[in-house]
């Protein structure tokens, strides 16, 4: 399918974005996908929207990758999409039987009819051939159009948020973890646990838009399917193809954010020294190496970053920064099948720890700790892992957002109570501001 391009410049591009995402809200479907300018990431672009669906698929897990390989190939176009958590049952023979509020499908994914880029001070619209006189209009009206100033919302309202599982019963669970452990079951599961609201109304838009202030992360995402939403603040990348260049950069390692410049760099550098830390951090490199090594090149798998410091507004992290070159000819679905669930979200071994985590959560995951992204029509892809994230259901008034954190031989079932607490922290504190 053709596209028409066109390049504007722009006086202010931070004024423009924020009138480009609310001008967006009249489509059904709309992917906004935000690097927050942070240049450290490889990203391909500031901001891009994507917005109203010309082709799409979705679907539950059974044959999903083979689904999606099919619409890919035939369409040959830049696509936008998600990978929910439970297309784990579609790689291997695993199911998903805990509770589901949410309903979301397990792989949807979309053909836009309009396509946004931001880079620096420069707009590019890439629309499909059918609207391209349209092109010129929808820049005007974006530039023209007026910002909302909202007061407090008051239609907005969420019940108290309730978790899933009580402390007691976490701590319980996480014990059971660390029996399997002990017994060399495994060496390392990702547990999680859901924070939930029932009968939630909110603004979607408005809690994105404070959710990605208060963190300014570099894979920000709002994705809106008729009345679902995923309102993300992610810091991680799953996995970018870019040609015969393949990255993943999983996180494993959290320290919060002090005032004092001294202490912040001082808890940073703990991190950076931790060896618990640094411990879950390199299994789960080793898991990416592994998962890679299925598609790559022989001997071109690279660790380029070990265990290094990032820091964001809220927290720093362990991040590391793996690579692989891969065959011109490879499948780019393929790769996604051959590494889905990111490691960082399951645990080592991964399909051992993913059947483990099954039995003690008590939700399904769905959309949380899986990927939101997009294919080029070169078949390149982006794409991030979906934490830090508030999922809302509008029809049934269901929001819930997830936390987890890393168990191993070294942990306690406090401490990981603990760092859930605090990545849970930024959603709560949203949710609370944007309703009152």
């Amino acid at each position: 399918m053709q596209r028409t391009e066109k390049h504007f410049k722009l006086k202010n591009s931070k004024v423009f974005k924020q009138q480009l995402l609310e001008w967006a809200q009249q489509f059904e479907t709309i992917s906004w996908l935000d690097s927050n300018q942070y240049t450290q990431q490889h990203s391909s672009f500031d901001t891009v929207l994507a917005a109203e669906e010309f082709t799409s698929i979705k679907t539950d897990f059974s044959a999903a990758f083979e689904k999606l390989n099919e619409f890919q190939s035939l369409t040959r176009d830049y696509l936008f999409g998600y990978l929910s958590y439970d297309l784990k049952n579609d790689v291997e023979t695993l199911e998903s039987n805990n509770y589901d509020g949410l309903d979301f499908a397990d792989l949807f994914f979309y053909q836009p009819q309009r396509i946004v880029f931001i880079k620096d001070n420069l707009v590019t619209f890439k629309y499909l051939k059918f609207i391209e006189d349209e092109i010129e209009q929808d820049f005007e009206s974006i530039k023209n159009f007026k910002i909302a100033k909202k007061a407090s919302s008051k239609s907005s309202k969420t019940n108290p948020i309730k978790l899933r599982i009580h402390k007691d019963d976490y701590y319980q669970k996480v014990n059971t973890i660390l029996q399997h452990i002990h017994r060399g079951d495994i060496y390392e599961a990702n547990f999680c646990q859901e924070f939930y609201s029932e009968n939630a109304q909110i603004d979607p838009l408005e809690v994105y838009q404070h959710l990605n202030a208060i963190s300014e992360p570099p894979f920000a995402t709002f994705f809106k399917m008729d009345e679902q939403f995923i309102l993300s603040a992610s810091p991680e990348r799953y996995l970018k193809k870019d040609g015969t260049t393949v990255i993943s950069q999983p996180i494993k390692g959290t320290a919060k954010r002090l005032r004092s410049k001294i202490d912040d760099d001082q808890i940073a550098l703990d991190l950076a020294r931790d060896e618990k830390e640094r411990s879950e951090n390199i299994m789960i490199v080793d898991l990416v190496r592994n998962d890679l090594s299925k598609t790559a090149i022989k001997g071109s798998v690279k660790v380029t970053e070990l265990c290094k410091v990032y820091s964001f507004k809220q927290v720093h992290q362990l991040i590391s920064t793996i690579s692989s070159e891969v065959p011109e000819t490879l499948n780019p679905v393929q790769l996604l099948k051959d590494t889905f669930p990111m490691g960082s979200m399951t645990g080592a071994p991964k399909v051992s720890a993913m059947k483990i985590i099954e039995t003690l959560e008590e939700t399904k995951r769905g959309v949380y700790s899986g990927a939101v992204g997009y294919f080029t029509p070169e078949g390149d892809f982006d794409f991030n892992v979906i934490i830090r994230s508030i999922l809302y259901n509008r029809e049934n008034k269901y929001l819930s957002f997830s936390v987890g954190g890393a168990i191993t031989a070294k942990s306690t079932p406090e401490k990981e109570y603990e760092e859930c607490l605090l990545k849970a922290k930024a959603m709560k504190y949203v949710l609370k501001n944007a309703v009152q």
